[in-house]
This record gives C-alpha cells, structure tokens and sequence, in this order.
C-alpha cells in the first residue's frame, strides 16, 4: 500500500496493482517530485503516464491539480486506478484509460487533451524515454511553457534537449533520477 502524503486526500491509502510489472513509486522520490512541483500544481491538467495505481496523479489532484489523466496498459494497474479515485470520491476529476503509452500519448492529443506537467515513468530498462519525449516536443500535447519529468536509473543517460523540450533540472533521489524538461513554444537555435 502507498499512501496520499498532502493535500486534500492527506494520509489515504491508495491501492497498488499485484505483480512485478508495476514499481510504484518510492515515498521518497514521490516527496522530492512534489517539492519541487508544488508551485506549479494549482489548477494545472496532470497526465500520469505509466501510472501503475495511479498514486503520482492522485498525488497531484490532492495537492491542487483541476484534472488528471492515468493510463497504463496493465488491467491491474487500471483496477486498481479506479478503485483509488473512487475512494477519493474524485471521479469527476480524473480520467483513467488503459492504453499503452505510444498509442495513449497521440490520442490524447488527437482528442484535444493538453497539460501543463506530464510524468513519464516507464520501466527502466524500457527504450521509451526518447520516443516519448520526442512525441511531446511536438507540443500537441502540452500548453506553452509545460513541463515533463521523467523518473529513470539514475545512471541511464537521457537527452540535454528534445526538439522544443529543454532539460532544466535533473534531481537524483537514491537509485533514482528525476529530470525536468520544459516546454519552449518557439523552437530553440541549436
């Protein structure tokens, strides 16, 4: 069990998926993320991808997020979503689909869905990090100046830039890495 650490939901137990497929995120590096986002929360859309249970997104909503969207594509992991939003009485507020990433990410973005924070946490032996943040350096998906952060192995090497995405901080936390890219809306000279 992971639990809400602030906010609204203060304190709930949220319920996490069975199987070795889905690493919830660590208490630890989920306080280090929200420090460090904490002003940019309040009323922003949150997308959650790779959510597992759902407790980063949930984390959001609790802590001043308008609107979360969740995917994963585990059954699981989506049980186990809309049992926590359902316990937070905060269906209204989050969107859970069970979709693959690389399928999730466009059709989101086809259907008109856009966010200021994306969290990215793929497995992390996963070759996804690249893909994906290349999809989202498209900007059909984020408003201008959003941000997306990545969990990963704090040895695995991720990229300075990505097309109109900039890395502006990249934090480790234990065995684990939090990188920051913001959103640039005019495309930077190299």
């Amino acid at each position: 069990m992971t639990r809400i650490l602030s906010g609204r939901g203060k304190g709930r137990r949220l319920k996490t998926p069975r199987g070795e497929r889905t690493r919830p995120t660590a208490a630890r590096v989920k306080q280090t993320l929200f420090d460090i986002l904490q002003p940019e929360l309040p009323g922003c859309r949150f997308l959650d991808a790779f959510a597992g249970g759902g407790a980063v997104g949930l984390e959001a909503l609790s802590r001043g997020a308008s609107g979360v969207v969740m995917t994963d594509i585990s059954r699981d992991a989506v049980r186990a979503m809309h049992e926590n939003v359902e316990a937070l009485g905060a269906e209204g507020e989050v969107q859970v689909f069970q979709q693959d990433a690389r399928v999730a990410l466009p059709a989101l973005a086809d259907a008109g869905h856009r966010f200021d924070i994306v969290y990215l946490d793929p497995p992390y032996d996963s070759p996804l990090y690249e893909r994906l943040l290349d999809e989202l350096a498209e900007g059909r998906l984020l408003q201008p100046e959003g941000l997306v952060v990545l969990e990963h192995f704090h040895k695995r090497a991720v990229p300075e830039r990505m097309g109109r995405l900039e890395r502006t901080r990249s934090v480790r936390v234990g065995d684990h890495r939090l990188s920051f890219y913001r959103f640039r809306g005019e495309e930077a000279a190299p």
